[in-house]
């Protein structure tokens, strides 16, 4: 038994040295690449940094030449002449893009250029603004990297540069004697140096991968026996991301990997028990505070919900209550009237949530629901289908003798604080405002005008489709307490059920 356990820890540690060897192969492979693709960035950017110069050099020395030749042309006015000599100096190398000239007697005004369609223009459209406020600047020579804004051709019909395409403008001052008359710019595409840069990255690239191929090939060979565990535990990972909780890694093996893949087995287990928990008690709590309060209360997760969190909202708010409720009451025993407010609640909760809006708060039988949408169509349609809903409940009660009840509903529109209130071992959600105040108090007239549903103005006023609702104004100008203004009051009778009188109160 001696004997096979140090051959078994002589195997591990074997297996041990291996891997230690095949990842310091692939740190050599990796070191032998990083030298090489440094030189040959160094290479690169040397000569791109040796190229652009010469670019520039030519740009500037052909720019001061043309400007020295077309200074007496300028001062003459002799604009034809000096477009056809335009012309010829564009023709004359595929990278010249575009060439303008502006006479400063004229403010400025291009007086030859290519394109020709820019003849008579004081700002380009070639390329941005900035560009050319700068070329108008002050120094002998100035230089900008910009793109062409739009396709330029020359001659007609046949692009030289595209819109976007990098371009370098060199821009002279055309003087006559130490007079500025006008300005010579110049657009170089840059796309040739651009070209050439990638062919010597390629030639670059092809000689240094002479030097790599025994690196990288030995990389490779040891890259698939490390990647091949690495990628299950990444797909692992991605599974579990998912919602894949069950899911564990198979990867097995007595090197690091394999430790690591342990270790994620037991760190997935107590992953899945603890949002297991954590899933359930966002339920719970959901059914407290609703989904679209939470995201208003609590936007980085019920975790890191706070005092004070709040903002402001345009709602439509509802208010419901029983009438004879008290009466009710009185005539049952605690018990009862419990179970009947968990019969009655649901189907009111129900009407409110199939038509977008979600129940704030119980306020004994009152219930009070809000509607976030742009119009208080859903807010009418959920007042109705409570109604609907009562009556059914109604019809079940008279069939097995129990008393049967009468709401009034009442709806008005306006700006609401929606946030949390407490301290911090006891906060509450809570919606304040005076159009919250108001709804209530229209709620209790509906008594006044023998009314199921009363809502206000600023209701109808959002509604997208009034003209499917059976509304009549009942009251103008009512004064509502605690209110300066008039309201308008309107009822919302219901076309499939008929009305019937209030429970007296």
């Amino acid at each position: 038994m001696s004997d096979g356990s140090e051959e078994s820890a002589g195997d591990l540690g074997v297996g041990i040295g291996r891997s230690i060897r095949a990842r310091l192969v692939f740190a050599t492979s990796a070191l032998i690449i990083l030298v090489t693709g440094s030189v040959i960035a160094a290479w690169v950017l040397t000569g791109r940094a040796q190229m652009d110069r010469v670019t520039r050099h030519n740009a500037r020395s052909l720019t001061s030449a043309l400007a020295g030749a077309w200074g007496n042309e300028l001062s003459d006015q002799n604009w034809n002449q000096v477009r056809i000599q335009v012309q010829h100096v564009i023709a004359s190398a595929d990278e010249f893009v575009y060439l303008i000239v502006t006479d400063e007697r004229e403010g400025g005004r291009i007086v030859a250029a290519t394109p020709l369609e820019l003849v008579g223009a004081y700002v380009p459209d070639v390329v941005p603004l900035h560009v050319s406020e700068a070329a108008r600047g002050s120094g002998t020579t100035r230089e900008s990297e910009t793109f062409l804004l739009r396709d330029v051709e020359f001659p007609a019909g046949q692009v030289r540069g595209r819109r976007g395409q990098r371009v370098l403008e060199v821009a002279t001052d055309i003087e006559l004697g130490h007079e500025r008359v006008g300005v010579l710019r110049l657009g170089v595409s840059l796309e040739p140096l651009d070209t050439a840069m990638d062919d010597v990255l390629k030639r670059g690239l092809s000689l240094g991968g002479l030097f790599l191929v025994l690196g990288v090939l030995g990389a490779w060979i040891v890259g698939r026996r490390l990647t091949r565990p690495l990628t299950e535990l990444t797909s692992s990972t991605s599974r579990m991301a998912a919602g894949d909780l069950a899911h564990r890694a198979s990867v097995v093996g007595t090197d690091e990997i394999g430790a690591l893949a342990s270790a994620f087995n037991r760190m997935a287990t107590a992953l899945e028990g603890t949002i297991t928990t954590l899933r359930a008690t966002a339920r719970a709590f959901e059914r407290f505070v609703p989904n679209k309060f939470l995201g208003v209360v609590a936007p980085e997760g019920i975790a890191k919900i706070k005092v004070g969190t709040h903002a402001t909202r345009a709602m439509t708010i509802l208010f419901c209550d029983i009438r004879g409720y008290t009466k009710l009451s009185e005539g049952s025993t605690d018990e009862q009237m419990f179970h009947f407010l968990n019969e009655y609640l649901p189907e009111m909760g129900a009407a409110i949530e199939a038509h977008g809006g979600f129940v704030d708060k119980y306020i004994g039988d009152a219930i009070m629901a809000l509607f976030d949408d742009e119009h208080a169509d859903g807010a009418l349609d959920a007042a109705l289908a409570m109604r609907r809903r009562l009556h059914g409940l109604n019809a079940r009660w008279l069939a097995e003798g129990r008393e049967q009840i009468e709401i009034g509903v009442g709806l008005h529109r306006g700006t609401v604080v929606m946030g949390t209130v407490g301290y911090s071992s006891r906060i509450d959600s809570t919606v304040i405002g005076d159009a919250v105040n108001l709804a209530s108090r229209i709620e209790g007239l509906t008594k006044k005008y023998g009314c199921e549903i009363l809502l206000s103005g600023a209701v109808v006023d959002t509604l997208s489709g009034a003209d499917g609702y059976a509304l009549r104004v009942v009251d103008e100008e009512v004064r509502v307490r605690g209110k300066a203004e008039a309201v308008v009051l309107h009822a919302l009778e219901d076309k499939e059920t008929p009305r019937v009188s209030m429970v007296p109160g």
